[in-house]
């Protein structure tokens, strides 16, 4: 596919040196509000449970619904971008946003607000592909890229350190949907100057959009993640509600593999993927995700309700990660010029790793210094992996794709964070439930409505009182950190197998040389600039 900038865009944002870094300043306007909404909710999470009352299902669709309807659809957005114009999907997708998130304000039952997440879910795919796609074709100079890359993923670090303090703030102040609110002023903001300076553009073109094969991609990445939720959700795997989305989901994404291959006008090329750099990147992005926001929502709850933080207090204890992430990204793009992918992807999964390690030595007194040495290896480990592994990702991908990979690497990061909270909150549930389940002298449906979380046993000790209320209660807790223990462990085996994975990519960070070519002599324009379309370079310089 060949990219196009078209219009005046192109002299706005094209032309110079310092209109590309305007643009990358609106690009990072539009993920910090992608990356706010991702992690605001976390620290509302005990108020939802005790206001809205939700299943243990429910509450994980609640967290769970944005992240994986974003990534089912990436691809349906991505590519459709490609045809009718990234910036105008971005601008729906805004729009889109602004009112899922008054929805999910005002919502006064857990199934409104799962229907509102899932909105937000359908915003967010049309916002997060156009932004790197766009960012890919702004800056053809791959040091370049990589410095604008660093600043992206950090802007994403400083949506994630907003959104947790912003949120504990709002609780504590206001109510749980205020965290929503937050997103409609931003808004506001974001639209008209979006619609300003970006550039629109447009990649391929050729042959009829694959509507099909997007919506099986779409179905195939839900329908497994759902199986994955039901035995989070305590069912076997031979139960059909487990066994029958996965099979279905497994079914689907096989089938769209093969469409793809065999089309002559793929929504993907699957040929990026015999690319060792690119296949190995687009796992890493998966465990890297997979680690943190599973490990992230765990933590807040543990804050809160292990040792009894408050949203605000719970938000201030993690802003050493983000910081600490904030920091990787900052410096990423000259770390990875000094040392290369390999051992950049690599060391940053073994610091996580160990951090990860470090943190089973939580228990069920405060330990600050011991959670912020923790948070902030955590933080700085996880950032290294992501730059580096969307860096390689992106310049590994021919530039008349950049739009299929933005897609694949969106997706793979929004996979990797829903698939981290269902299989952490899968371990967390099959470690913590069984002692609740197992408790005598409390009432059957006593026992079963405390083995659901642990905000829920503290309702049940609460209605029971006196001694049985006191067990309970003192049970949930050792058996919550028991379960985070176990977790912790599980995601230590999973960064270490990342970091055998990071084995594949390159030693060194290749910089070819980008071809200027020279300025045409004035006055040499046939057709209006707002009408007629430049066509790319195939280095994917945008036109002068």
């Amino acid at each position: 596919m060949s990219g196009t900038i078209t219009g005046g865009a192109r002299h706005r944002a094209a032309g110079g040196g310092v209109n590309r870094w305007i643009v990358l300043v609106v690009l990072c306007i539009s993920l910090l509000l992608v990356a706010l909404d991702a992690t605001v909710l976390h620290v509302a999470v005990p108020s939802v449970t005790e206001e809205l009352r939700p299943s243990g299902v429910e509450l994980l669709w609640i967290v769970d619904a944005y992240p994986l309807v974003c990534a089912s659809l990436l691809i349906l957005f991505g590519t459709l971008g490609d045809r009718v114009g990234r910036r105008r999907v971005l601008m729906i997708g805004y729009g889109l946003f602004g009112a899922a998130s008054a929805v999910a304000a005002l919502a006064t039952n857990p199934e409104v607000l799962i229907g509102a997440r899932a909105l937000l879910g359908v915003g967010g795919a049309m916002i997060m592909p156009a932004t790197l796609s766009i960012l890919r074709a702004v800056f053809p100079d791959r040091r370049e890229r990589a410095m604008a890359i660093g600043i992206w993923t950090a802007v994403a670090a400083v949506g994630a350190a907003t959104g947790p303090v912003l949120g504990g703030f709002l609780v504590e102040h206001f109510w749980w949907g205020s965290v929503f609110l937050i997103n409609i002023p931003l808004m506001a903001l974001i639209l008209p100057i979006g619609r300003w300076l970006l550039p629109e553009s447009r990649g391929g073109t050729d042959g009829p959009w694959d509507v099909l094969g997007a919506l099986m991609a779409a179905g195939g990445v839900l329908g497994s993640v759902l199986g994955v939720k039901r035995l989070g959700a305590g069912d076997t795997v031979l139960d059909v509600r487990t066994v029958g989305p996965l099979l279905l989901g497994g079914l689907l994404i096989a089938l769209f593999v093969r469409r793809q291959k065999r089309r002559e006008h793929p929504l993907i090329d699957m040929r990026m993927f015999a690319r060792a750099t690119f296949s190995t990147s687009v796992g890493c992005i998966v465990l890297a995700m997979l680690a943190l926001v599973g490990l992230e929502l765990i933590a807040v709850q543990y804050l809160q309700l292990v040792l009894g933080l408050s949203p605000l207090e719970t938000g201030l204890r993690l802003l050493p990660l983000t910081f600490a992430a904030m920091a990787a990204g900052a410096t990423g793009s000259h770390t990875l010029h000094r040392i290369g992918p390999r051992r950049m992807v690599g060391w940053g999964f073994v610091l996580t790793a160990a951090a990860v390690m470090l943190l089973i030595l939580m228990g069920q007194h405060d330990r600050p210094w011991l959670l912020t040495t923790g948070f902030v290896l955590l933080g700085f480990g996880l950032q290294t992996t992501l730059f580096a592994a969307y860096e390689s990702m992106l310049s590994e991908a021919p530039p008349d794709q950049a739009g299929g990979a933005a897609a694949i690497g969106e997706t793979s990061y929004q996979l990797g964070a829903g698939m981290g909270i269902a299989l952490l909150g899968s371990v967390m549930n099959a470690a913590y439930a069984p002692s609740l389940l197992g408790l005598t002298g409390v009432p059957g449906p006593a026992r079963s409505a405390a083995a659901n979380s642990l905000g829920e046993a503290y309702q049940v000790a609460d209605r029971l009182g006196g001694a049985s209320g006191e067990m309970v209660r003192t049970t949930a807790r050792h058996s919550f950190v028991n379960g985070l223990h176990v977790a912790l462990l599980v995601s230590a085996g999973l960064l270490l197998l990342g970091a055998l994975a990071a084995l594949r990519l390159p030693r060194v960070m290749e910089c070819p040389t980008v071809e200027k070519r020279p300025r045409p002599r004035r006055p040499e324009v046939s057709l209006p600039a707002s009408r007629e379309p430049v066509e790319a370079t195939g280095s994917g310089r945008t036109a002068h």
